[in-house]
């Protein structure tokens, strides 16, 4: 981890386009460290502009490697001929991968290091926006990015615009299905849910739910991350203060009164969360995604006494999307990436990252997942009522919000 006096540079949903960009979200990484961890998994480095400058010309278009048919299913190749076909091309070009994000850069390195393919990782704090950029600017060109991980909003969205290949990976039937296009798009890889995290150096009694966040003690306590206007973890902390106030999906209103009440009282404060304001007590109580609260207690590990909760109201949850470039220079290496990713051994991956990877549930009832792993996460009963919106829900909030937080909340 980086260290505390270093620049933080902001959390990967303050590039996304509002709460439009939701899913659960890990911290960036400064300069430093992403040339560190890039450098030690053998990951090239592209930046988004230098990459779009390049679009005119300079590729020879989507590979064919020698397999041949380029297959719509894990069921359609064998391992065997899908790592052959993929070893031939022996590249993949990744994009918006922070590799201290959900463990991304020990994903990369992993896949490298199993198949000997080269992964070169363009823009690695790029927005789902920009990553369909890309893909639209760099068309037919080897440059071009193979596999996307976009929020859950821009996955219909690229479906729509046709940037994406079919694909239903060896394992598609053990992700939940409201995680996955049916027609094999997109398929969602990782999610998270709305934690309380608590300095109790500060906090004296951690809340233990949404009620507890209005008590006089907790005067000058509580923090959002960001503004909900332009933040998902804040949009989607107002999103589970509703789910826990008598709101739903369909009505984020009691979670915007929540929060408004909050401020009455002089509980919420307007300073955006950072393992730097937990450190000097300026954010004592947090509300944010469960995976970057662990991150937070791992960055301060013995500087501060720091506790992680999934309160059992309004368990509000949210996830990014894998995708395939329709027309990806390397489309055998593109599949074989996302048959690692959902292989147990990607899965778990993504697990030691503390985000919840899809096939959480299926891992779970089958006991492969390690009991250190499960003991660094909050237990599993906190997760049995998690509520994910659909597209048309989050379109309705975002807009809500848009209207009623500057009147009702201030700011």
């Amino acid at each position: 981890m980086a260290r505390l006096e270093e620049e933080f540079v902001g959390d990967r949903e303050r590039r996304e386009s509002g709460p439009l960009g939701l899913g659960p979200f890990g911290r960036r990484v400064t300069r430093g460290d992403f040339l560190r961890k890039s450098a030690a998994a053998g990951v090239g480095l592209t930046s988004l502009p230098a990459l779009l400058a390049a679009c005119g010309g300079g590729g020879d278009g989507g590979s064919q490697a020698g397999g041949g048919k380029i297959p719509k299913s894990g069921k359609e190749i064998s391992m065997d001929k899908l790592l052959a076909s993929a070893k031939e091309e022996g590249q993949l070009n990744t994009i918006a991968l922070p590799p201290d994000w959900s463990n991304y850069g020990e994903v990369m390195q992993t896949y490298t290091r199993k198949y000997g393919i080269r992964i070169t990782n363009a823009s690695p704090n790029a927005a789902s926006a920009e990553e369909h950029q890309a893909v639209k600017a760099l068309k037919g060109q080897d440059r071009a990015p193979d596999v996307l991980d976009v929020g859950s909003s821009f996955a219909p969205q690229g479906k729509r615009e046709g940037l994406y290949a079919q694909y239903k990976n060896s394992k598609w039937d053990t992700v939940p299905e409201f995680m996955k296009d049916p027609d094999g798009y997109w398929v969602g890889d990782y999610y998270g849910v709305i934690a309380f995290g608590s300095n109790n150096d500060v906090v004296k009694n951690a809340p233990k739910d949404w009620d507890d966040l209005k008590r006089p003690e907790y005067e000058g306590q509580v923090a959002l991350n960001g503004d909900p206007r332009s933040s998902s973890s804040a949009f989607s902390g107002v999103y589970a203060a509703a789910l826990a106030n008598g709101g739903s999906l369909d009505d984020i209103g009691p979670g915007i009164d929540f929060f408004a009440d909050l401020k009455r009282r002089g509980n919420l404060i307007p300073v955006s969360v950072s393992p730097s304001t937990i450190q000097n007590g300026q954010t004592p109580i947090t509300i944010d995604w469960d995976y970057l609260q662990i991150g937070y207690g791992d960055a301060l590990q013995g500087q501060v006494a720091w506790e992680v909760l999934v309160p059992p109201s309004g368990v509000f949850g949210n996830y990014y999307c894998q995708a395939i470039n329709a027309d990806a220079p390397n489309p055998f290496a593109a599949r074989l990436w996302q048959e690692f990713l959902y292989s147990d051994e990607g899965q778990l991956l993504w697990l030691e990252g503390y985000s919840h990877p899809a096939r959480f549930q299926d891992m779970t009832e089958r006991g492969v997942i390690p009991q250190n792993l499960l003991d660094k996460l909050p237990p599993p009963e906190a997760y049995k009522n998690i509520e994910f919106p659909t597209q048309k829900q989050t379109d309705a909030a975002t807009a809500q919000i848009s209207e009623e937080w500057g009147p009702k909340v201030g700011g």
